[in-house]
């Protein structure tokens, strides 16, 4: 139990110097972009070149940029992520309302991809080379090379508009009609969730055939020990360190590709927010956006750490 938190404390630290250069790395992105902060706090009102000074000096935006840097962390510490240009109001508030929906997003096509990708890869692995693993591969490949905006569209158009089993957008509160909110979610978290689970079937395969070779499997078996006791029991826990990398990986894409799906079934999410921001020119709303998107990798990112100490305990003797 010491070494585990050891582990951790070691992990937890190196998020520090990491999350600085995330910070450092948008601020530089931002103060050097063509939008100027101060023309899109007055846009649409003809400010005089009077007031744009007034207010550059009044935010800081004059300083040297170590100077902006230190008291934009320090700002961030205090919670404070600017003021959006177009709606006054303050960046956080606009981040903590959207940021809901899009966790449940992406959590529920991550749910989604786990559980076919584990179905589909075990089921391939134990009959590999035969019908159901090529018929799986077939799937998965085909997976793989589609898009998830045109599965999207494919899925609103045969089974939203043909066959009307799901709405074609809006979003729906679950405390006020849970069958409405699993309706409007299933599927945007479907066309999320599908290339992810396609990439993630073709790793839980090989991992597992690999696993499934090896002399302990044989030895189980021929002990007289079940399949599905020695699969379930042994080989899923020592194969899922591979797919557990790749799956905190592919978490940022499903983060980033929410952006689209939720600007293609109007969902009022993160991705929406994003992308107002950018058609409008509010460049505090864009960087709280993508700060907080970045914090969300991190954090999920350590939670994956923390995933393989449980499902393999060498690795905490190997730390």
């Amino acid at each position: 139990m010491v070494t585990v938190a050891r582990i951790l404390a070691r992990r937890v630290a190196l998020l520090v110097p990491l999350m600085l250069g995330i910070v450092l790395f948008v601020f530089l992105v931002m103060r050097f972009s063509d939008v100027d902060p101060a023309s899109a706090f007055f846009q649409g009102a003809n400010p005089t070149p009077q007031q744009l000074h007034d207010f550059r000096e009044e935010n800081g935006l004059l300083d040297p940029l170590p100077v902006r840097y230190v008291a934009f962390v320090g700002d961030l510490l205090h919670g404070d992520m600017g003021t959006s240009a177009l709606t006054r109001a303050p960046v956080v508030d606009q981040v903590t309302t959207a940021l809901p929906l899009t966790l449940q997003l992406t959590f529920l096509g991550l749910g989604i991809a786990v559980v076919l990708s584990l179905a589909g890869g075990v089921t391939a692995a134990i009959y590999r080379d035969r019908l159901p693993d090529q018929i799986i591969r077939v799937v998965s490949l085909t997976g793989i090379a589609a898009p998830g905006f045109w599965l999207a569209l494919l899925m609103i158009q045969y089974l939203a508009v043909d066959l009307g089993w799901f709405p074609t957008g809006g979003y729906i509160n679950p405390a006020d009609s849970f069958t409405g909110w699993l309706k409007t979610m299933t599927l945007p978290a479907f066309a999320l969730s599908l290339p992810v689970a396609a990439q993630l079937t073709r790793i839980v395969r090989t991992a597992v055939v690999e696993e499934l070779d090896k002399d302990y499997v044989r030895t189980a078996i021929g002990s007289g020990l079940p399949p599905r006791v020695v699969v379930g029991r042994n080989v899923l826990r020592n194969a899922l360190i591979n797919p557990l990398t790749v799956l905190g990986l592919r978490v940022g894409y499903l983060l980033g590709g929410a952006v689209v799906i939720e600007t293609i079934f109007s969902l009022p999410g993160m991705g929406k927010l994003m992308i107002d921001a950018v058609k409008n020119g509010d460049p505090a709303v864009v960087q709280g956006v993508v700060l907080t998107t970045a914090t969300g990798f991190v954090v999920v990112n350590l939670v994956i750490d923390i995933l393989y100490l449980l499902v393999n305990p060498r690795l905490r003797e190997a730390t």
